[in-house]
């Protein structure tokens, strides 16, 4: 199970919001690029990078994107605001591993297809935010009438490599989650399933690693030392 530390963009830094929403900044760092190189100095052996500013529709981190694949060499995975198939390649070729599709996977889901075909499936993969158990999306903004695991299987016949499932119900809270829609979702498909939100012990660590996620996102609790990130990878190294 990889411990994935997140890295998430606006305006310029590096920030941990609660559940998502502008003004909640509870941590505010600069250089997301040397933070994102400090990860990988402690063992990080993937990065999960969010475009806070590219989900509410503003494309203007490009630059400090394009550094952090400069100064990093583990695998990195962005999302936030990847709305058109060109800006995805971009992406792709800039040096990231990986592109994380939400709103325009579930409002174009043959933008999915074509990229897996051209790219290849690993390096697409599909968010799935969920909030009252229906997907949500522009920024968690607004809600489908879907379930996770009812889109999850349709991503997957669609080329989809992977699935980022976020329960946004606990997204920055630190308060724990509930691991029933993470085993469901884990249950519904054959491609893996990267979990997020609301990760706040080791003990939520070791109950996520019975579910049978290829890994864990983890942002504010790391960032504010509820979880120590170096105790953590631990659980990466379990088998």
């Amino acid at each position: 199970m990889l411990i994935i530390p997140a890295v998430d963009i606006k305006d310029g830094k590096c920030v941990q919001l609660v559940q998502g929403k502008p003004g909640t900044e509870q941590v505010v760092l600069d250089d997301p690029a040397g933070v994102a190189r400090s990860w990988e100095s402690l063992g990080a052996e993937t990065i999960h990078v969010v475009d806070l500013d590219g989900a509410l529709g503003l494309e203007k981190n490009t630059g400090i994107l394009k550094e952090i694949t400069e100064r990093v060499s583990v695998p990195l995975q962005i999302g936030g605001g990847i709305r058109s198939r060109e800006y995805a390649e971009k992406l792709l070729d800039m040096g990231f591993e990986r592109v994380i599709l939400g709103t325009m996977a579930i409002e174009r889901p043959a933008v999915v297809e074509e990229l897996a075909d051209e790219y290849g499936s690993e390096r697409i993969m599909v968010s799935l935010d969920s909030r009252d158990s229906r997907v949500v999306i522009r920024g968690w903004t607004e809600k489908v009438p879907f379930t996770a695991e009812e889109m999850a299987r349709k991503f997957q016949e669609r080329g989809a490599g992977s699935i980022l499932f976020t329960n946004v119900d606990f997204e920055g809270l630190l308060s724990g989650f509930d691991l029933k829609p993470v085993t469901e979702l884990v249950d519904a498909v054959d491609i893996p399933v990267i979990y997020s939100g609301g990760v706040s012990s080791l003990d939520d660590l070791r109950m996520l690693q019975g579910t049978g996620v290829m890994g864990v996102v983890i942002g504010s609790a790391i960032y504010r030392g509820l979880i120590d990130f170096t105790e953590a990878l631990k659980y990466q190294d379990l088998k």
